[in-house]
């Protein structure tokens, strides 16, 4: 197990758990990040920037203080 903001790029996995407070909770659950659901990581973007993430046929751009919310497990 594994944080999302951890994964390099070309990594996929499983989305475990999302340990956010309530109001970030609903906005990533509004974007498709759900516990089971597989994601990957596409590519990071320079100097710590945002990370591309693909959830089924969607393509998200998420900060990484975000994506440190959300745990994976790896395949």
């Amino acid at each position: 197990m594994q944080l999302l903001s951890q994964l390099e790029s070309g990594q996929s996995g499983i989305i475990l758990a999302i340990e956010a407070e309530e109001s970030l909770f609903h906005r990533l659950s509004a974007l498709g990040f759900r516990v089971g659901k597989p994601l990957s990581l596409i590519r990071r973007a320079n100097f710590n920037g945002p990370l591309h993430v693909r959830l089924g046929s969607t393509d998200i751009v998420l900060r990484i203080a975000d994506a440190m919310r959300i745990q994976v497990n790896t395949r």
